[in-house]
């Protein structure tokens, strides 16, 4: 029973690096979009979000196979996620009071 627990957890933990590298390969292909139309700019957080993300889940992967570990990067990338999702939500809603006057 414990061999098919530790197969399942080893497959979750390759797809889990698997769709990290395709959110990071989405965010690249996104990033000329923003700067196209205004109204998009805070998007460019989001897409920057999705980028720290792949990192963050790589960085996951890694501590779970015990190739590499450092506590200050499991801290520090989430936080830069919040930021960054409060600066688009900040842009978002400056952009909501322009249309509005």
């Amino acid at each position: 029973m414990q061999d098919i627990v530790l197969f399942v957890e080893g497959v979750l933990k390759i797809s889990n690096i698997i769709l990290a590298i395709i959110a990071g390969l989405i965010a690249i292909s996104l990033f000329a979009v923003p700067s196209k139309n205004a109204a998009l700019k805070p998007w460019k957080a989001v897409i920057w979000m999705l980028l720290f993300f792949a990192v963050q889940e790589i960085l996951g992967a890694l501590r779970a196979f015990q190739v590499y570990e450092s506590p200050y990067l499991t801290h520090i990338v989430p936080s830069i996620i919040l930021v960054l999702l409060i600066r688009a939500l900040i842009l978002q809603q400056n952009l909501n009071l322009m249309k509005l006057k």
